[in-house]
């Protein structure tokens, strides 16, 4: 299976090269070429074991997505991210089965539900880097990563539950509402848990690549861990990739800049091989289908209705939610203000509601991924008692079926949808640059202050004159490389020095809430290669 593997990851990274060359959506590439080439005589099936997707493709993918976002800007969406991470799943899950029972009646209700359950949540790795490209308003981003972060958690306890029912096993707590709570509480906090130890062990090593090594541990640690206590190993890396982003402020500049380098790496091996697998595999599912007695024109009826179904009621939660928030909004900004309680700290503005052209846009950002496959592929073979699972065949190949289409059909519909509507966010530009104009303050305030302690911990004329120096150089913002009269190791020590103010002052800021996290990575980003063009002079 691993020749098969590497054999499939090597095409798609083939086919995803020549897609950025044409400047085609990568994984939408991907899927039609493995959809073609599962047709082809000779071509043999790619049976990978759920717990394969879940267990070794779906952690990293989480993980990575989650410490590549900010923590604050998920705290400002999080009405928004949890009512379509969480409630428009349970909502889907009820809509697509009575959908499928409704065009094939010989399917029993729990098989229904399942498969419901199993289509239920988005998967946002297209439309995210879709968007990406098209330009889509910072706000409208984040609601999507955010989705996408939690409602597997939330489609996957449910699929154990119903599974329980299904084969009459028990679930580790059989109330739903309460195991969907404990599975979330203890996930988060055995997340939490690792991520910080993680992070205090990071401070330890000393090599960069060790510590690019633990991380790679990390969400496959978190997920397993999760699920020993019977908990959501999704949100436990979730929880673990938001505690490693949020700290990794405070690691050196060699491992942020390492782990960006192979996390983005990662993706795209990840990326490539599950949209890879998507296509290779439809050709035998389908043909699994019909020995079970579901024919083309079954499957393809009720692909067809399922998915009207799923991207009306979407569109339905969508502008239905859109409306209420609005009305929520408006309430929220006429409230007069209250004196705060706490001097220092003010109450973070509401956020103001998407526009109508993001919630087209957000509505029609329904494509089905990985999730979806691993939960089908993770249906039980049997029920308690020996025989088949009923209706297992046509679960795992509307799955398949459902998510191709929504790929295809949504996929490639959206950069036209996204260019005909013309986003623009004015209030989000003023905003990042008023944010950018703060930053810029702070870091020469800090700047100041790091050379007036410098000039008074080593008074004398040479340490004047190069302070001086240094003044003008960080006022003009021209790097640091060699002053002329001044000892270049005498520069560049000092040029750090200041870089660790100015880091210093933006973390500070960031903790305190008067900078976003994601204005601060920014930042981050470019002194980190000022540093590492100073060390590499000082190598030279």
């Amino acid at each position: 299976m691993f020749a098969h593997v590497l054999i499939v990851v090597t095409i798609a990274l083939a086919v995803s090269a020549l897609a950025e060359r044409r400047n085609v959506q990568p994984a939408l590439l991907v899927v039609m070429v493995g959809l073609a080439a599962s047709f082809l005589p000779g071509i043999p099936p790619l049976e990978l074991e759920p717990e394969f997707i879940l267990t070794i493709v779906l952690p990293p993918m989480l993980f990575s997505a989650a410490r590549d976002f900010s923590f604050a800007d998920f705290r400002r969406r999080m009405g928004s991210i949890v009512n379509l991470g969480v409630f428009l799943v349970f909502v889907s899950t009820l809509g697509v089965s009575v959908a499928a029972l409704g065009v094939l009646p010989a399917l029993l209700p729990i098989t229904a539900l399942i498969l419901g359950v199993v289509i239920a949540p988005p998967d946002a790795v297209a439309a995210i880097a879709i968007g990406r490209r098209a330009g889509l308003p910072v706000g409208l981003m984040t609601v999507l990563k955010g989705e996408s972060l939690i409602n597997d958690a939330a489609a996957l306890t449910m699929f154990a539950v119903l599974v329980a029912v299904a084969t009459g096993t028990h679930a580790f707590i059989d109330n739903i509402p309460l195991y969907f709570l404990y599975a979330a509480g203890i996930g988060i906090l055995v997340g939490l848990v690792i991520g910080n130890l993680a992070q205090w062990a990071r401070r330890l090593l000393a090599s960069p690549a060790l510590a690019t090594a633990l991380s790679v541990i990390i969400p496959f640690a978190a997920y397993l861990t999760a699920e020993e206590f019977h908990a959501s190993g999704v949100l436990a890396v979730v929880a673990a990739g938001f505690a490693m982003g949020h700290h990794g402020v405070q690691s050196g500049y060699e491992e942020r800049m390492q782990e960006a380098g192979f996390w983005r790496t990662v993706d795209t091996l990840l990326e490539t091989f599950v949209f890879a697998y998507i296509g290779l595999q439809l050709r035998f599912v389908i043909a699994d289908a019909n020995e079970a007695g579901f024919d083309d024109i079954e499957l393809a009826s009720a692909t067809l209705v399922i998915f009207l179904a799923m991207v009306a009621m979407r569109f339905l939660w969508v502008f239905g939610s859109a409306a209420l928030g609005r009305w929520r909004y408006r309430a929220l900004m006429n409230k007069p203000a209250r004196p705060a309680r706490h001097r220092g700290r003010e109450r973070m503005p509401p956020q103001p509601p998407l526009s109508w052209k993001e919630n087209i846009v957000l509505a029609w950002t329904g494509m089905r991924g990985v999730v979806t496959l691993a939960a089908a592929a993770g249906t039980p073979l049997v029920v308690a008692g020996g025989p088949p699972f009923p209706g297992r065949e046509a679960i795992v190949s509307l799955a398949f079926l459902v998510t191709i289409a929504s790929l295809l059909i949504q996929g490639l519909t959206l950069p036209w949808l996204i260019g005909r509507l013309n986003l623009e966010d004015p209030g989000h530009d003023r905003f990042v640059a008023a944010q950018r104009a703060l930053a810029e303050t702070l870091t020469r305030s800090a700047t100041n202050e790091a050379l007036d302690a410098y000039a008074r911990d080593n008074p004398g004329p040479e340490s004047t004159r190069l302070v001086a120096i240094m003044r003008q150089r960080f006022r003009s913002e021209q790097k640091i490389e060699k002053p002329s009269g001044i000892a270049p190791a005498e520069a560049l020590a000092i040029g750090k020095l200041l870089l660790e103010a100015r880091r210093t002052r933006l973390v500070a800021a960031r903790d305190n809430m008067e900078l976003d996290d994601t204005i601060v990575r920014d930042m981050l980003e470019k002194l980190d290669l000022e540093q590492a063009f100073m060390d590499s002079v000082t190598e030279g």
